[in-house]
């Protein structure tokens, strides 16, 4: 397995292009601050929304980083929703984009922090008159926000269909030991009881400084909410149609992942795209040149990808 790299209503309308489609920006009432997406609308809408979730790290609602770059994958994947009659509301996290300032303190951040943000977003959305059915789409580690906020929302709401994209298929201690394969015992060993501690809910006061910034902490309770969510398991609760979706030269997640959740809920649907990398652009294997997308704005997705997302939609009854 390649490693995974470990992140009242405004309405402000505008017309985007020629395709008439009205973009709003939503807020959502939190604290310690707000928390903002962008609402895209096409005239034509079916009165399906999707709310697209971002991934890990200082990724804002449009998939651009403060790191890796600007590359607009999740901007043009609601674009691409919109040439298709499907509104769309992306998202920025918290501490991210616009919501920065609604990141509580490091020490009091949860995993579920994230998930319930999510929830109480699919309640707003499906608030809108225009709206009657959800679809979550989860990226990279949006993928298991995304299906633990989708178990609970289609206990009430007209939740119509679960995507993961890029999303892992290990939980986060497995993925941690993996990428730290490389080191030396004394570090494995250290980072295995770290790991048994924080699956029982205790805490430890002395971390190595190899290992320091991964555990330091007054990150240790985020970790522990964080491990408690297993990717195969999560994906088996889910009732509503799901879609698995993977590309073949994606550097950060690798293909086995959406296979391993495919196993764990066979009822879903699996799409490996061939050349799409991690921000859904067509990239080669070769790491330099895979990663210099992860910086191009103005490079499309892989159209194969929307393709597949709205074929999978209108399958469903």
């Amino acid at each position: 397995m390649k490693s995974i790299l470990i992140l009242s209503l405004l309405a402000f309308s505008s017309i985007i292009g020629a395709q008439n489609n009205t973009e709003e920006e939503l807020i959502l009432k939190s604290k310690p601050s707000d928390l903002y997406g962008t609402l895209l609308v096409p005239e034509n809408h079916n009165a399906i929304v999707a709310l697209i979730i971002p991934g890990s790290g200082p990724t804002n609602r449009d998939g651009n980083s403060t790191i890796a770059g600007n590359n607009n994958s999740l901007k043009y994947l609601a674009e691409d929703l919109a040439k298709n009659g499907i509104s769309s509301l992306r998202i920025d996290k918290r501490g991210v984009g616009k919501s920065m300032l609604a990141m509580p303190g490091e020490s009091e951040l949860r995993f579920d922090t994230y998930i319930n943000d999510v929830i109480d977003w699919g309640y707003k959305i499906l608030n809108d008159v225009r709206f009657k059915q959800l679809i979550i789409i989860g990226h990279s580690e949006g993928s298991l926000v995304g299906m633990a906020a989708t178990e609970e929302l289609e206990k009430e709401l007209n939740v119509k269909a679960y995507i993961s994209i890029a999303g892992a298929g290990y939980p986060i201690d497995q993925i941690l030991t993996i990428q730290l394969s490389n080191q030396p015992d004394t570090i494995k060993k250290e980072m295995e009881d770290i790991f048994k501690k924080l699956k029982n809910n205790e805490t430890v006061d002395n971390v190595s400084a190899p290992l320091f910034m991964l555990f330091r902490p007054s990150i240790q309770p985020y970790m522990a909410s964080w491990i408690k969510y297993v990717p195969a398991e999560e994906i088996k609760k889910i009732e509503s149609p799901v879609l698995i979706l993977n590309g073949t030269t994606d550097i950060q997640v690798s293909v086995d992942n959406a296979e391993k959740l495919h196993e764990a809920n066979p009822k879903s649907e699996i799409a490996i795209i061939e050349g799409m990398n991690h921000v859904l652009k067509e990239a080669p294997e070769d790491k330099d040149k895979n990663m210099a997308t992860y910086a191009n704005p103005d490079l499309k997705n892989v159209p194969e990808l929307i393709d597949t997302i709205v074929k999978f939609i209108t399958s469903i009854p």
